[in-house]
């Protein structure tokens, strides 16, 4: 059997709305005779910090997942972007709880960066395969999407620990598609969630392997 941890997150200062809480919801419920004997455990952070430290390892510890696939919102991406690494930065703002970490590192004197242990093209043709805009990302900000991708390839680098860990940041979603300029469509929930099906699939065959 095949675990496979899917987490998102709630809203945080800017965005009220974040859509990787259904998304990470609709996903955890697929069922495809592609994920047979693969289960799936769906789980929303409250987009804090101390969350992320307290819950990540109780789940690991829990479902001894093979595999990471997180989301978060990017309230300026276009597309899709898959995250292949993880600096070791904190930029200075106050997460949903008003707490800020004091300091400019998550790790003092650890790496500057961390590569997000995947099957990197595989997932980016994942997305693209759902008709979904997407691309690779070496920068994913200093905030808590980029401080739960260094714990989760962290958590990899530790004996028992997941084998795999994707980080995919997603763009604003409208409920209805309205044309941008130049003829771009902004994307709706529906697209993130034919893409958020095929990179599970994706993620899952490279788990078994």
């Amino acid at each position: 059997m095949t675990t496979i941890l899917i987490t998102g997150f709630g809203p945080f200062p800017g965005a009220r709305f974040n859509p990787t809480d259904p998304l990470v919801r609709r996903l955890a419920r697929l069922r495809r005779p592609a994920l047979r004997n693969v289960t799936l455990v769906g789980h929303v952070f409250a987009t804090s910090y101390a969350a992320v430290d307290r819950e990540l390892p109780q789940l690991i510890a829990r479902y001894h997942p093979d595999a990471l696939l997180m989301f978060g919102l990017a309230t300026r991406a276009k597309r899709l972007r898959v995250e292949l690494r993880a600096r070791n930065a904190l930029a200075l703002l106050p997460d949903a709880s008003r707490a800020v970490l004091a300091r400019l590192t998550i790790a003092p004197g650890g790496p500057s960066d961390r590569a997000m242990p995947m099957p990197r093209q595989a997932l980016l043709a994942a997305a693209r395969s759902a008709r979904v805009p997407a691309a690779f990302s070496r920068d994913a900000g200093r905030y808590l999407c980029n401080y739960i991708c260094w714990q989760a390839a962290s958590a990899v680098a530790a004996a028992q620990g997941p084998r795999l860990a994707a980080f995919v940041h997603v763009p604003p979603v409208t409920r209805t598609p309205r044309l941008r300029r130049y003829g771009r469509k902004k994307l709706a929930a529906a697209d993130l969630a034919r893409a958020g099906e095929a990179i599970v699939m994706a993620l899952a065959a490279a788990a078994r392997r």
